[in-house]
């Protein structure tokens, strides 16, 4: 009776086994690995704008207004 080989995994199904990184430990492993550290007050900026816009359409908007 023949043994069968044994499979040995590929690096790409090793990688699709572990645990899924977050969006931001995603971005935050990014920058650690590339030095694009330029990015970051691109991204803070981004996501101040963007709580701006959000509580420009609640009641604190009269407050926001007057920021600009």
């Amino acid at each position: 009776m023949a043994d069968k080989p044994k499979k040995t995994k590929s690096d790409f199904e090793r990688e699709a086994e572990q645990e899924q990184m977050g969006v931001v430990a995603e971005f935050v492993d990014f920058l650690l690995h590339n030095k694009k550290w330029w990015l970051i007050p691109i991204i803070l900026v981004l996501l101040l704008l963007g709580i701006a816009v959000m509580f420009g359409g609640t009641g604190a908007a009269p407050f926001i207004y007057t920021l600009f």
